[in-house]
């Protein structure tokens, strides 16, 4: 399993069977939960992402469990994601155990797993809907949108956006009814690039603080 660093909860997993293989499931469990935030991967890395694991560490200090969810090709050691169809039959399998806290659940994910939480939301029930370096297009493709996802998502939604993702930059973004923020010069990883004057550090703390504002405002 990833390591997942945590400055004050300590980690438990759990393994859930799913119509797509068996998932894992990274709990940072929020001394007095009142929701839980589950988040998926992307196509490319797993739960070791810089932007999973600093919201693993901060956000359970405000009331919210993080879940950090490994679809079942990760978990098998797999290198290449499935059809589109698999991640959500994987996630819609993965659901009863985040739900089985009894607590609200925001669906979330980065890249291609924010594309599985839009797609799934309105028919799970999630609370909302955290889209982490959404996938808005295929690199220097802008005409293979994708907006459609996350307009048809059905649910509140944050967009959360590196200024410079090859896959979409908030300005492409169309009109709707969601909420980005964007994260200065970073890229699809929120990477930042050291001449932009902005660290990693305070790429994350925007990040983690729109994100902790946001969930403060659904309840």
């Amino acid at each position: 399993m990833d390591p997942v660093n945590t400055d004050d909860v300590t980690p438990r997993a759990e393994t859930v069977e799913t119509g797509a293989g068996t998932a894992r499931v990274t709990w940072l469990d929020a001394p007095a939960p009142r929701l839980v935030l589950a988040l998926g991967h992307g196509a490319g890395g797993g739960i070791e992402a810089r932007d999973l694991r600093a919201l693993g560490a901060a956000l359970p200090a405000h009331g919210v469990s993080v879940a950090l969810v490994e679809q079942p090709w990760r978990v098998a050691g797999k290198k290449l994601a499935p059809a589109p169809k698999t991640l959500d039959t994987g996630w819609r399998g993965i659901w009863p155990a985040l739900a089985a806290p009894g607590l609200p659940v925001v669906a979330g994910g980065r890249s291609a797993g924010a594309r599985v939480a839009c797609r799934t939301a309105a028919g799970l029930g999630a609370r909302a809907v955290l889209a982490l370096s959404f996938p808005l297009h295929p690199p220097g493709r802008p005409e293979r949108t994708r907006a459609d996802e996350l307009l048809d998502c059905g649910v509140d939604a944050l967009v959360v956006q590196g200024g410079n993702d090859p896959f979409g930059k908030p300005a492409e973004f169309p009109p709707g009814d969601y909420r980005i923020t964007e994260v200065p010069y970073g890229d699809h990883g929120f990477s930042v690039p050291k001449k932009s004057g902005l660290t990693e550090e305070r790429a994350m703390e925007i990040l983690t603080a729109s994100v902790t504002d946001w969930l403060a405002d659904l309840t």
